[in-house]
């Protein structure tokens, strides 16, 4: 990857480190790059359920958090069409949950991507399939080309 385009995925990162959402979980971006994304989020008793279990909808703003920045990855911006999950274990307090955003099929206005939650020890906790619509406006200014 050119320089300029490593400049880009930087600023990009930026961008997605102020998400005020974000940073309210505590979901934490580690890695970016053109159609993936790898981030994660240390579950505290605030996002536990009534059964002491992580609470779905943690879970799933984690994995959203992640499709958000793989489908921006490309600089230009991209919105959430269609999201499924499935939930395949439980978690709860201590544990630190990752997600792994990857790109399955890029198009001209839409992309799929298949979004794997696991915890610390490599578990499996819930998988999810998105679908986005790739809008015509880029997220950084000066940006006139895909990353």
């Amino acid at each position: 990857m050119d320089g300029e385009k490593e400049a880009a995925l930087a600023a990009l990162q930026a961008k997605f480190d102020q998400d005020p959402f974000c940073k309210f979980l505590g979901i934490t971006l580690v890695e970016l790059r053109p159609g993936y994304a790898r981030l994660y989020m240390d579950v505290t008793p605030s996002l536990l359920n009534f059964h002491g279990l992580t609470h779905g909808g943690a879970i799933y703003a984690l994995a959203d958090a992640g499709f958000a920045a793989a489908s921006n990855s490309h600089g230009r911006a991209a919105v959430a069409l269609h999201v499924s999950m499935t939930y395949l274990a439980p978690t709860s307090t201590g544990t630190r949950l990752w997600v792994t955003a990857s790109e399955e099929k890029l198009g001209k206005r839409t992309a799929l991507y298949r979004l794997a939650v696991e915890d610390d020890r490599g578990e499996l906790v819930a998988l999810a399939q998105g679908v986005v619509y790739r809008r015509n406006d880029f997220l950084l200014e000066g940006l006139s080309e895909e990353i």
